[in-house]
């Protein structure tokens, strides 16, 4: 009676072991079928990429291994890693790492100051209010602004003689005399990182409202019924919920940051106290007509954005491999 009691429940285990067996085929044959739709619906879009990004960044590389130059573009040979590690190569020169370090120093305390402010905005526009939407909508009119237009503005705004902000600070006794917040070396780097932070600032805001928007409403609900203290609910509760959000909008905005060109080439031109990698490789290719040193510069640049990419997300995704 015990052998046979204990066999049939073996026995009845059995057909839903077959069933299971039989499904496992048919659902990685389904996951095989939908990732050979998705490298389909990639194939175009993959195309025009290369048409579009993978060309010129082909020809910026064959450049970068020539003397070319911009007055004799068709005539030109190949010098190799001259460009790179050569006797006059961007490597040895010590404005390039100048920029480097500008470029460096600029992406990260504008992104730090843009994410603390945007965070700090996104929670003042995430609470219920009859004016929220006309709210989003005026702290989105500096990110709309074209880059351009805004930096030109501040120009004006910022001159030493004619600016409105000079005028305002001595009305109010701040300064004594005007300040040349765009020539003086000293204080152009950080007027540079101030303007970017107002420009940029509604775009972090807007990333981070939208995740402050998914956290689940009743994790505020029964943290408020148990008298949490709202401090301990930002730190345990919000930030963790939006820290990957936040995370990628960081990533997003230090990529663009990398780049910046715009508004330092239109603020304070060629200065060497803000120039950054952009506006050096420009300096190279227009100022010097050196296609090929300002091709190896705009390569660097290139590899020096692609390698924070791949560094982001081999992190972001180091967490998923202990999944089981």
């Amino acid at each position: 009676m015990e052998l046979s009691s204990t066999a049939e429940p073996a026995a009845s285990f059995v057909p839903q072991l077959q069933a299971a067996q039989q499904a496992r085929p048919a659902s990685q044959g389904l996951a095989r079928r939908r990732e050979k739709l998705a490298w389909r619906l990639m194939i175009p879009t993959m195309l025009v990429l290369a048409a579009v990004a993978g060309w010129p960044l082909a020809r910026t590389i064959a450049f970068s291994l020539t003397d070319a130059k911009l007055s004799a573009l068709g005539s030109h040979r190949f010098v190799g890693l001259a460009n790179y590690i050569g006797p006059h190569g961007v490597l040895w020169d010590p404005q390039w790492w100048g920029a480097v370090g500008n470029t460096l120093v600029f992406t990260g305390a504008s992104v730090a100051l843009e994410t603390l402010l945007g965070l700090g905005i996104a929670m003042l526009l995430d609470h219920p209010s009859r004016l929220r939407a006309l709210l989003r909508a005026a702290v989105l009119v500096p990110w709309a602004i074209p880059t351009v237009v805004s930096a030109r503005m501040w120009s004006w705004m910022l001159h030493d003689q004619f600016g409105v902000i000079n005028h305002a600070l001595m009305a109010v006794g701040l300064i004594q005399e005007p300040l040349a917040w765009t020539a003086d070396a000293q204080l152009s780097f950080i007027t540079i990182v101030l303007v970017d932070v107002w420009k940029t600032t509604p775009f972090m805001a807007l990333l981070i409202l939208a995740a402050l928007q998914t956290v689940p409403g009743d994790c505020y609900e029964a943290a408020q019924v148990d008298g949490v203290p709202p401090w301990y609910v930002f730190t345990r509760i919000t930030l963790p919920i939006i820290a990957p959000s936040v995370a990628v909008a960081v990533v997003f905005r230090a990529l663009d940051a990398l780049r910046v060109f715009d508004v330092i080439y239109v603020m304070t031109s060629n200065s060497r106290a803000t120039r950054s990698m952009s506006v050096y490789v420009r300096e190279q290719l227009v100022d010097f007509q050196l296609v090929g040193t300002g091709s190896a510069a705009a390569t660097l640049l290139f590899f020096t954005i692609a390698a924070v990419t791949i560094a982001f997300m081999a992190v972001s995704r180091a967490p998923l491999k202990d999944v089981p």
